[in-house]
């Protein structure tokens, strides 16, 4: 089995595969800084023949990596080191691209076809943008609703720290539901708005994929997206891999 780890800067998630299939899923706070704990359990249950990784958190990334020497006997793969993500990138400094957006632009390329726009929300926002020619155009970074919420909190006076969850109206009728309504519709609100103007660009037939950590929250009031995919970084991960054995 391969055990696929996207380290974010809020959570690492973790993907058990056999072949193409998803058979498990588990995530670990990547501020807790002490991963031997999960991934011995998850070593114990099951079977593991290779790791990949792919970080957007470099400490947390060698903290990964030499727990699971030990665990597994030799080296994970890293994504961007080890394993090239095999999608045309048409920014003007490649290098500064998060190897996540790249595997979940590829990822969805494979499974989805092109033109795509893909919609994470995760610590951030962010929108990655390929072309008809399946090239990586680019896209946007905005602040995730997590971060967001606890801006409120914190740069202002009166308004209080909230649990991020659903609004329960659209209408806020106190000071909790004014918040979240006003997180959820109007990040909800953006996101439709800014696929709208990105398809203008490359073409109206792009279909669009939500995914990451908040997509669970967000994506049903969101009306542009067309297909939400959580899993799409992991799949990526895989099929990674899977192209990595073959070569």
């Amino acid at each position: 089995m391969l055990l696929a780890i996207d380290i974010g800067n809020t959570n690492i998630n973790l993907g058990l595969f056999r072949g193409d299939a998803l058979s498990a899923r588990f995530i670990i706070p990547t501020h807790s800084q002490d991963y031997k704990p999960c991934l011995r359990r998850i070593f114990k249950r099951h079977v593991i023949s290779d790791a990949v990784i792919c970080s957007v958190v470099p400490k947390a990334t060698k903290i990964m990596e030499e727990a699971l020497i030990k665990l597994l006997g030799k080296k994970p793969y890293i994504i961007g080191n080890d394993i090239k993500v095999p999608i045309k990138n048409s920014c003007r400094k490649p290098r500064q691209v998060g190897q996540d957006r790249l595997v979940k632009s590829y990822a969805a390329l494979v499974l989805y076809n092109a033109p795509l726009i893909i919609v994470s929300f995760g610590t951030a926002v962010t929108f990655d943008v390929v072309s008809k020619n399946k090239g990586f155009l680019g896209g946007m970074i905005l602040p995730g609703l997590g971060i967001s919420l606890d801006a409120l909190s914190q740069k202002t006076a009166l308004l209080p720290k909230i649990k991020l969850e659903a609004p329960g109206e659209l209408i806020g009728r106190d000071t909790k539901s004014n918040i979240l309504s006003g997180l959820i519709y109007g990040f909800a609100g953006l996101t439709d708005g800014l696929i709208i103007r990105i398809k203008e660009k490359i073409g109206k037939n792009a279909k669009t994929i939500g995914t990451g950590g908040d997509i669970g929250l967000i994506g049903k009031y969101c009306r542009k997206i067309n297909k939400i995919d959580r899993d799409l970084i992991l799949k990526g991960i895989n099929l990674l891999y899977n192209i990595k054995k073959i070569s």
